[in-house]
């Protein structure tokens, strides 16, 4: 199986590749129009400011490759942001997939941290989709961000952090996770799986 990352200026990348490894598979990464459209599985993953991505992955013309993948492909932390219309993030309009605004989040007590950071359960429901296979209604993840996507028609998992948000998405063979799957232990490992094995 040909597995690529897509190559873009944002960290985090490297524990993505090493969870691949985990799971037996050796990824490219790359930022290759022919590359990504050949491969059987693009990752997306990240972290990173949305405005100065957004500005590289348009230089490198990314977002247009990335709309058009026909592929299963998966945007982790802040490629789930890039895959929506726009961030409040430095006002940034973003690749599209998702129509949606992403949102910083506002603490409403002295609680509340902004960036939301550790272990969180997740909602998948009692139909999972198949990212989810096997998983169990109510696992916990790895989470680090300060914005998120809020609930919608694509939210395949929700989060509670001030108030539920999408913790994954799902539209047609574009996934995302807003959770770090390669942090979240072996949840997190039976996710990646599951997409790599994901029929197209």
């Amino acid at each position: 199986m040909k597995v690529s990352i897509v190559k873009y200026n944002a960290g985090n990348i490297y524990s993505v590749v090493n969870a691949l490894r985990r799971l037996g598979v050796e990824p490219l990464i790359t930022d290759d129009a022919e590359t990504l459209a050949s491969s059987d599985r693009v990752l997306f993953p990240g972290q990173g400011e949305a405005r100065t991505t957004m500005s590289y992955i348009r230089e490198h013309r990314l977002d247009d490759i990335i709309r058009n993948l026909r592929q299963p492909v998966l945007g982790i932390c802040i490629g789930q942001q890039l895959m929506c219309s726009h961030s409040e993030e430095g006002d940034t309009d973003c690749i599209g997939l998702f129509p949606m605004t992403v949102r910083r989040f506002q603490p409403t007590c002295h609680e509340d941290k902004v960036p939301a950071m550790g272990w969180n359960r997740i909602s998948i429901g009692d139909t999972p989709d198949r990212l989810f296979a096997g998983i169990g209604n109510e696992p916990y993840v790895y989470f680090i961000h300060s914005y998120y996507v809020p609930e919608c028609q694509w939210t395949i998992a929700s989060a509670d952090y001030i108030h539920p948000f999408s913790a994954a998405l799902r539209k047609d063979n574009f996934y995302a996770t807003q959770f770090h799957p390669e942090k979240s232990g072996k949840v997190g490992e039976r996710i990646l799986r599951n997409f790599l094995e994901i029929e197209p």
